[in-house]
């Protein structure tokens, strides 16, 4: 029988309008969360006009002077700036995110071979906690082990010999990147490998028995069953935090940054934060703010169409 259009398109709206009627409760729960991210991601985005304005605060920002591209001419041109940030950035946070995800993976796969249950919970609750932990208290934690002459391990390595004098972790910048990096990976290695154990998890147990009738043993499935299921969770990440390439954690950098390592540990969020709110600079600040997140959006979207043809895996 030959279906009228019509008639086939009325009863496809409603099957949706019975559906959306239907779950109308979880939508009603999800609303509040839609406003907040539409109000304070979506609305704020109007303050980009002031990169494009004269702006001074305390003035009427609709009758600023226009001034269009000059501050991003400024910053591109007359400003060498941009060189640094972007050495600092890129190393930190892809050294960051190719840590993090390495040694996730290689965590959850060895916490998945732990035969004790009990063992495998305290080693994952302890992993875990430093996630919740402030980047303050981190800050004082290392400070306390490793300012160079009252840290506590620095004072006990130049008493054993071990050192002639204290390593100045928080002052010496050639300490900063790699610093970054491990404090990085340490605090968020119980948060990732928990995505990885979730998708261990979902590893049909066939596999693991069509693997063991072949004769495979424990390194085996591993290495032929259990990091092929893993791969594509492994993508899905690194798609994901591309986007986040440009983007640090600001309450980090903030506390570890000082006038003795400045020049290795300023990023582009802490370039935006000196020129907007301690020189109160706006439409400079906004202008590098906006480059950054144009950017970070043409790297999602490259790394998402390389990720495609290459393994046919995408997010968009």
């Amino acid at each position: 029988m030959k279906l009228e259009p019509a008639k086939y398109s009325v009863n496809g709206r409603g099957k949706l309008s019975r559906k959306l009627y239907n779950q109308r409760y979880l939508f009603l729960m999800l609303l509040p969360a839609v406003i907040l991210v539409f109000v304070f991601s979506y609305v704020v985005l109007s303050g980009w006009l002031i990169a494009f304005i004269n702006y001074r605060p305390g003035f009427n920002i609709l009758r600023s002077p226009w001034i269009g591209f000059e501050q991003f001419k400024v910053f591109l041109t007359q400003s060498q700036d941009y060189s640094y940030l972007l050495r600092n950035t890129l190393i930190m946070n892809i050294g960051s995110l190719i840590t993090n995800l390495f040694t996730a993976f290689i965590f959850a796969i060895l916490l998945n071979e732990v035969r004790s249950r009990l063992f495998g919970k305290i080693v994952q609750t302890v992993t875990f906690f430093p996630f919740f932990v402030s980047w303050v208290i981190i800050y004082s934690l290392v400070n306390a082990l490793f300012a160079p002459s009252t840290g506590a391990i620095n004072e006990t390595l130049v008493n054993w010999g071990v050192l002639n004098e204290g390593l100045n972790l928080l002052g010496d910048k050639s300490y900063s990147w790699g610093m970054m990096i491990l404090l990085d990976a340490w605090k968020t290695l119980g948060y990732n490998s928990v995505i990885f154990l979730a998708a261990i998890a979902g590893v049909s147990p066939d596999e693991y028995e069509a693997a063991e009738i072949d004769g495979a043993n424990r390194f085996q499935k591993i290495v032929y069953v259990l990091i092929p299921n893993l791969m594509p969770t492994v993508i899905v990440l690194l798609i994901l935090n591309s986007g986040w390439i440009l983007n640090s954690n600001f309450e980090q950098f903030f506390l570890f940054t000082n006038t003795t390592n400045w020049e290795t540990m300023e990023v582009f969020d802490m370039y935006v934060y000196k020129f907007g709110l301690k020189l109160l600079n706006y439409p400079y600040a906004t202008a590098v703010g906006i480059m950054k997140s144009i950017v970070s959006l043409l790297i999602l979207i490259a790394v998402n169409a390389i990720s495609k043809k290459s393994t046919g895996r995408s997010i968009i």
